[in-house]
């Protein structure tokens, strides 16, 4: 089995490398945007790829999410400003879901075994595992509602767990559309600037009604 995640991590690698000598440009663009968090520059930049752009901006979301950063605010927003906000945010959410999936397999793929030995030394870790087996469906669902939370640590949390593919997949899907609309609604509303900041404030209020409900439920679930 080592051997087989080392070859993995091989052609992980030769991905990359192959992508580089196709579009040197390419990866240098994408890390640049990536630095400048310019969510603006980042819409124009898929724009240029014209007839492509919607398959483009999937990829890119998708790409970012399996990455697990930087936030997915970036270019959940660049999308609406795009797509329109309906459209970008169905888009973003396909995408990142996609992208947190891709990451939740790679995850478990290198790093499971050596959690389950850790985990099994620990008895506080093994009652944890067993109840993400039971209702890790519920957790990671409540989870993926709060806005802002980082992708990145949800990914390894569920990929670390017992919580199944399935599970993983439907609660990070149905748990990003309120995240999602949440987070690309305030994003697009502020850079378009709009006079009548009606629902920016609904959305806020919404995002914190989401956040303070999610945190009671989990926390009476867990008693």
């Amino acid at each position: 089995m080592k051997a087989v995640k080392i070859v993995a991590a091989m052609l992980i690698v030769a991905l990359f490398a192959v992508i580089h000598w196709i579009a040197p440009e390419f990866l240098p663009e994408i890390f640049e945007l990536l630095r400048n968090g310019d969510i603006q520059e980042t819409a124009e930049y898929i724009k240029s790829y014209g007839s492509m752009a919607i398959a483009f901006a999937f990829l890119l979301t998708l790409f970012v999410n399996a990455l697990g950063f930087p936030p997915a605010i970036i270019f959940s927003t660049a999308n609406t400003l795009i797509f329109g906000i309906f459209w970008g945010i169905v888009l973003s959410v396909v995408a990142e879901t996609v992208g947190v999936t891709i990451s939740f397999l790679l995850l478990r793929f290198f790093f499971r075994d050596s959690a389950k030995k850790l985990i099994a030394k620990n008895k506080f870790l093994r009652s944890a595992d067993k109840y993400s087996s039971k209702k890790g469906f519920r957790v990671m669902l409540i989870a993926r509602m709060i806005p802002y939370i980082p992708s990145g640590v949800l990914n390894a949390v569920g990929a670390l767990s017992s919580l199944n593919l399935r599970d993983y997949f439907l609660s990070s899907l149905i748990g990003k559309f309120p995240s999602t609309g949440i987070e690309a609604i305030i994003g697009h509303d502020t850079i378009m600037q709009q006079e009548d900041n009606t629902r920016i404030i609904i959305v806020v209020i919404f995002a914190i009604i989401l956040i303070v409900g999610a945190l009671v439920y989990e926390r009476k679930t867990l008693q």
